[in-house]
């Protein structure tokens, strides 16, 4: 994969700058925002956050997935079945160590697969890695040569520096959204596990967490303020929890009158 930035240098390039990284990260975390809202539109008839943070336009599993099969599928190039063969594994692992690491940190599940066919343990199924294998063809094949031609002529409208200084910025906005978010949806999880009596593993903890939380003026501030039920619930609509019987409790079920969507555009029943 060939250094965009030091190519504009006029010098041979041995690994991807981190600047570059960093673009496409950027750039597949807005182009996933965008890709999931529209499969919303068209799939539910509804507006609403696919957005992976609270500030943002950002589907950061985008970014990541896409980062990381730029990286290691120049392994797999050999042709189509081979790179088909390579964006299945890579694009399962990184699926289910993104949902594992959801679960652990902010005991939340982005997603679950565990009613569809060939599952493991709910973070990724055979369906979704095909889909992986085929997202792996167009992405090497067809988009990235499109994105990485969009940041070479970038790249001749501004100056190397100018580039980086922009980039880092924006990077450390998504490392502050992503850590803002963490906390939100933390402080958010707690509360509805509490407020609803939700039979989840480790309840105890978390009844005595919110217990030592609730009465402090910051979290009160917070919890009606910038984190209050309706902004969590139209940011994540789909954040949900597993009680200990194995069943899925979504938030947005437990707070009917918050609409989980910005705006609906069909009638029909079968939107989530």
């Amino acid at each position: 994969m060939e250094n965009l930035l030091l190519k504009k240098k006029k010098k041979k390039f041995l690994k991807t700058d981190i600047y570059e990284i960093l673009a496409y990260f950027i750039i597949y975390s807005v182009l996933g925002f965008f890709i999931e809202t529209v499969f919303a539109l068209v799939r539910y008839g509804v507006l609403e956050s696919r957005q992976s943070f609270l500030y943002g336009p950002f589907c950061s599993i985008y970014g990541v997935g896409a980062v990381i099969m730029i990286v290691f599928l120049k392994y797999f190039k050999r042709n189509n079945t081979t790179l088909f063969i390579g964006g299945f594994i890579i694009g399962s692992i990184t699926e289910y160590l993104i949902s594992l690491i959801g679960e652990l940190i902010l005991h939340v599940k982005w997603w679950d697969y565990s009613n569809m066919p060939f599952n493991l343990n709910g973070r990724i199924c055979f369906a979704y890695s095909i889909f992986w294998g085929v997202l792996a063809i167009f992405l090497i094949k067809f988009i990235h040569p499109v994105v990485r031609n969009l940041l070479a002529y970038i790249l001749k409208k501004i100056s190397v520096k100018l580039f980086k200084t922009l980039i880092l910025i924006v990077s450390i906005f998504i490392i502050i959204d992503c850590i803002i978010s963490g906390y939100a949806i933390q402080l958010f999880t707690i509360r509805m596990i509490s407020d609803y009596n939700l039979d989840v593993n480790n309840k105890e903890i978390i009844y005595d967490i919110n217990n030592s939380i609730k009465n402090k003026p910051i979290y009160n501030f917070l919890v009606n303020t910038l984190f209050n039920n309706t902004k969590m619930i139209k940011t994540y609509p789909n954040l949900k929890v597993k009680q200990k019987d194995g069943s899925i409790v979504y938030f947005k079920d437990l707070l009917p009158n918050i609409k989980p969507y910005y705006f609906k555009f069909s009638n029909q029943d079968f939107y989530k």
